[in-house]
């Protein structure tokens, strides 16, 4: 700090204060909903929550546990999640390492195509009744219909063409086949851009809801979020239904929902951000 001048000072006492501002504005959120989900009925009902919790009671979690709706649609989140991002890093690994040859036969126009779905789609009409006429209306249906990104294709296809040719020349004349020269050169020597990839599709798996509450519509095959946003549209009505004086306020319940759906983010993230700078910046270079 001794070293630098008086501008570089001010520069980085203002980066200081705008990264921990928007580290306050990001983290407050979660925090309040914590508090508001264990906080008292008539502590939350008057305004009194701001940030930290008032008369503190886990019953709301209690009642959560024992809330079938919501672990079924739980635990098909993380089927989604688990299954959908699966399928899409194998679809996406795959495709773009055809992308990244050079020696592709027509690869300029298949590139071309992949970019044309970024700029232009059919529109949400024409989509949805054709994700409705192949079927996409049940589980398996939203894991394999919303397999891939055209983005985080470019986003491999840009790491995959930054691994040095000289080592793929290598494996080549020592007989190394075009799977191996996939498995055991190219995605190890890409792990940044593989993590990355990965987590953009399990976190947008884990966050859908658009397209799984148009076309889901069997109760049972409901993701987290779209259970949690239909208990939002009543709840009200089921809580002053209740003929016993909860102690907990009916937001809370759906507080509680939140940070359950949170956790294994919150529990993931910090494992794989260390190759999210690295990953975005390696594979984003050729755009």
């Amino acid at each position: 700090m001794d070293r630098l001048n008086r501008s570089e000072k001010i520069f980085r006492v203002l980066s200081y204060i705008l990264v921990g501002a928007f580290g306050i504005m990001a983290l407050y959120p979660v925090v309040y909903a914590f508090s508001a989900s264990i906080s008292g009925k008539m502590a939350y009902e008057s305004g009194q929550v701001r940030l930290f919790p008032k008369d503190i009671n886990f019953s709301v979690y209690q009642l959560l546990y024992e809330d079938k709706g919501f672990w079924i649609s739980y635990i098909n989140t993380l089927f989604y999640t688990f299954f959908g991002t699966a399928w899409s890093m194998f679809i996406s690994v795959t495709g773009a390492y055809a992308l990244s040859k050079k020696k592709l036969l027509f690869r300029r126009q298949f590139n071309f195509f992949v970019v044309f779905t970024m700029w232009f789609t059919a529109g949400m009409i024409p989509q949805y009744l054709n994700y409705v006429n192949i079927g996409v209306d049940n589980r398996w249906g939203i894991v394999v219909a919303f397999g891939i990104q055209a983005y985080n294709i470019i986003l491999l296809r840009n790491t995959f063409e930054a691994v040095p040719l000289e080592i793929e020349e290598a494996a080549t004349v020592d007989g190394v086949k075009e799977f191996q020269l996939l498995t055991k050169i190219f995605i190890p020597m890409s792990k940044a851009g593989i993590a990355t990839v990965t987590l953009f599709y399990a976190t947008s798996r884990w966050n859908g809801y658009f397209w799984a509450r148009i076309l889901l519509t069997d109760s049972k095959e409901l993701p987290v979020q779209v259970y949690m946003r239909i208990l939002v549209e009543n709840y009200q009505s089921m809580f002053d239904d209740m003929p016993v004086n909860l102690a907990y306020a009916a937001d809370s319940y759906v507080y509680a929902i939140l940070v359950c759906s949170i956790i294994p983010v919150l529990l993931i993230y910090p494992h794989i951000q260390k190759y999210f700078a690295k990953g975005v910046n390696l594979g984003g270079v050729k755009g």
